[in-house]
């Protein structure tokens, strides 16, 4: 096949040089809820075709190999004496795959524990190309299934106006969870 980058031969959808020329991860953080640290690996600009794959067959590729870019490197240097969940924001499984679970699946380590399922929206909104003010009167209504660790690293994809993680927060402290930080795959500069 060819690399979706360079067009050059390669064995998968991005080759190995353009992966480290074009994906290499940067490091920016924003701050929600007034405390809580959201780190994002990229600025949306940087990988946009990339991301707007997310509801294809060919996204499942992408996002698996963007979240072994970013998130899988990432855990390897995270270290913790206790177990830490790793949750995925709303990770219903859609267009055969869930993409915020291949970010979360990325980060497993001995003591970093993927839990799939466990944060999920009832709401039954869709909130993908909404603006500010869609999502702050639709806001999610986001259900919490019972898992072991009180610590918890929260994931998304994408990190907008932050909405989203809040309400996950409020969630997942309502519940008597510590969230350490929010981790996602792009940050947009958006100014609402």
């Amino acid at each position: 096949m060819r690399c979706l980058l360079c067009e050059s031969w390669s064995w998968s959808h991005i080759c190995n040089t353009c992966r480290q020329d074009q994906l290499t991860p940067s490091f920016y953080t924003r701050t929600i809820t007034g405390k809580l640290s959201v780190h994002s690996f990229y600025k949306y600009d940087e990988i946009e075709p990339l991301l707007l794959t997310k509801h294809t067959d060919l996204g499942f590729h992408i996002y698996r190999i963007l979240a072994k870019t970013a998130f899988g490197m990432y855990a390897k240097r995270f270290e913790t004496d206790e177990p830490v969940a790793v949750i995925s924001v709303d990770d219903h499984a859609r267009h055969g795959y869930s993409h915020t679970a291949l970010l979360a699946r990325a980060m497993k380590r001995e003591q970093l524990l993927p839990r799939f399922g466990m944060l999920r929206d009832r709401s039954g909104h869709r909130y993908s190309g909404k603006d500010f003010q869609f999502r702050l009167t639709h806001p999610r209504q986001f259900e919490l299934k019972p898992f072991p660790e009180k610590r918890v690293i929260l994931v998304d994809d994408i990190l907008t106006t932050g909405l989203t993680l809040t309400q996950a927060v409020e969630c997942l402290e309502m519940a008597g969870k510590e969230v350490l930080f929010c981790l996602t795959l792009a940050e947009a500069d958006h100014q609402f």
